[in-house]
Order: C-alpha cells, then sequence, then structure tokens
C-alpha cells in the first residue's frame, strides 16, 4: 500500500516567502478560512453550486467523469467585475490534449457569483498574485470542478502534469466523498525536485506560481465498487495583460 504523504502546509505569515521559495505554497482550511475571511455556513453555500455542474462535453479520452462551469472576472485591488461569458482557450503547449480549441462551458449560477465571500476570494487571490508579480489587473479565469467514478475511474488531470499558462493558479480542495487516490504533484518546470501529498481538508489551498512549477493529479477510484464517489475541486488562474485566446 502506497503511503500518503501530508500537506505541508505555511501559515498565513509565510504565504509569499513560500511561494517566492519554492513556487507553490500550501494553506489548511483554517488558515484559508481566516484569509478569505470566511464562515462555515458561507463555503457550504458556495459549495452547495457544485450539485449542478453540467458534464464536460470536451474530454477526449471519451470519458463521463467529469462535471464544470467557467466564469471569467477582472480583479485590480478591490475591485471585481465579471466578464462577459467567453470560452475556455488554451494553447497546446501548455494542455497537449485539449489545448488549441475554443471550449464553451455553462457559467456559474448568478447565485454562486452573487455571495459576498466569492467576492473576497478573488480579491484575496488578486493580492496574492499582484505580491508575485507587482500589482495590476488580473485577468482571472474560475473554474469549479466535479470528478466522479462513474467510469470506475476520474481524472483530474487527463493532460497529465501541466502549466496552465498564467501566473497563479490556486487549486482549492472543496470536498471528496467515498474516493481513493487524488494525490497531487508539484514538480520544478526546470528542475529536479518534486513533492506530493493528498489535500483532504475541505477548503484548503493550494497555490502555484504556474512559471516555475508544473502540477497534476493522480486518478480516483471509489473505495466501494458499487458506490459512486467524488472529488470537488475550484480552480482559478490569474493571469496578467489579458485572458489566453485574446
Amino acid at each position: 500500500m502506497t503511503s500518503e504523504f501530508q500537506p505541508p502546509y505555511v501559515p498565513l505569515s509565510d504565504l509569499h516567502g513560500a511561494l517566492n521559495t519554492n513556487g507553490f505554497a500550501l494553506l489548511s482550511a483554517a488558515t484559508v478560512t481566516d484569509w478569505l475571511p470566511a464562515t462555515t455556513a458561507e463555503l457550504a453555500a458556495l459549495h452547495a453550486g457544485w450539485d449542478h455542474l453540467p458534464a464536460d462535453a470536451y474530454l477526449k479520452d471519451g470519458g463521463r467523469y467529469r462535471s464544470r462551469r467557467h466564469s471569467c472576472f477582472v480583479v485590480e485591488g478591490e475591485r471585481v467585475e465579471q466578464s462577459p461569458h467567453r470560452a475556455h482557450w488554451q494553447p497546446l503547449e501548455y494542455n497537449a490534449l485539449h489545448g488549441g480549441m475554443q471550449r464553451w462551458f455553462d457559467p456559474m449560477e448568478p447565485e454562486v457569483v452573487a455571495q459576498p465571500v466569492w467576492r473576497r476570494l478573488l480579491v484575496r487571490l488578486g493580492e496574492t498574485a499582484s505580491a508575485l508579480r507587482g500589482a495590476q489587473p488580473w485577468f482571472v479565469e474560475a473554474h469549479p470542478f466535479r470528478i466522479d467514478t462513474t467510469d470506475g475511474i476520474g481524472r483530474p488531470t487527463p493532460e497529465g502534469a501541466h502549466r496552465d499558462g498564467v501566473d497563479l493558479v490556486a487549486v482549492f480542495m472543496v470536498a471528496r466523498h467515498a474516493i481513493k487516490g487524488g494525490e497531487s504533484r508539484v514538480f520544478e518546470a526546470n528542475g529536479p525536485g518534486g513533492q506530493r501529498f493528498t489535500l483532504r481538508e475541505p477548503w484548503s489551498l493550494l497555490l502555484l506560481d504556474d512559471a516555475r512549477v508544473i502540477h497534476e493529479s493522480t486518478p480516483i477510484q471509489p473505495l466501494q465498487d458499487d458506490a459512486l464517489g467524488w472529488r470537488d475541486t475550484l480552480v482559478v488562474t490569474c493571469r496578467a495583460g489579458g485572458f489566453q485566446g485574446g
């Protein structure tokens, strides 16, 4: 049986230092709730949106295991503005499996985006991106994901280890239900170093300097063969200069 490695969480005071030194930083759920700030009830209300995610119709491996939505925002300081709905696009350089194609996903539900905690979350991520690259407007793409075991196995990153072509990537572990697997792996983009760990705490957070590291998550399987399991995450990317694809 493979050992499960625990996330090397850092205190909030070390967030920016860890990003600058290691290219990634991990925050525990308790630290995230202090950082946003957010109550348990606010995060539970936000998570309710994951029960209405449409199936991903673009999976090239023919899988049925991924559901998602996609919305875009511009964040500058305390200002958050939702952008007109647009396709999600990545170059083949960053996504060899699904890059080079316009993928139109349903937008996040208005009642989810309207929640005050959602705005606070985007502002905090904008602040983190500005600490990493300098203060400026951030072009933000938000992706609520559910990976399930409908096919017997679910692949959080079917494209493999990758970069996203942005400046900052935030991966919130929102929930795990009746699954095994789903280990997170972070590697130096230009070196041999790497870390592996399994995020289990709801609303714990992995932050990545996308220029310095590549990342992936291993497949999930059900704990019981006859029971459906799933893994809910929220991936938010911040990019300087504009959205990918113009």
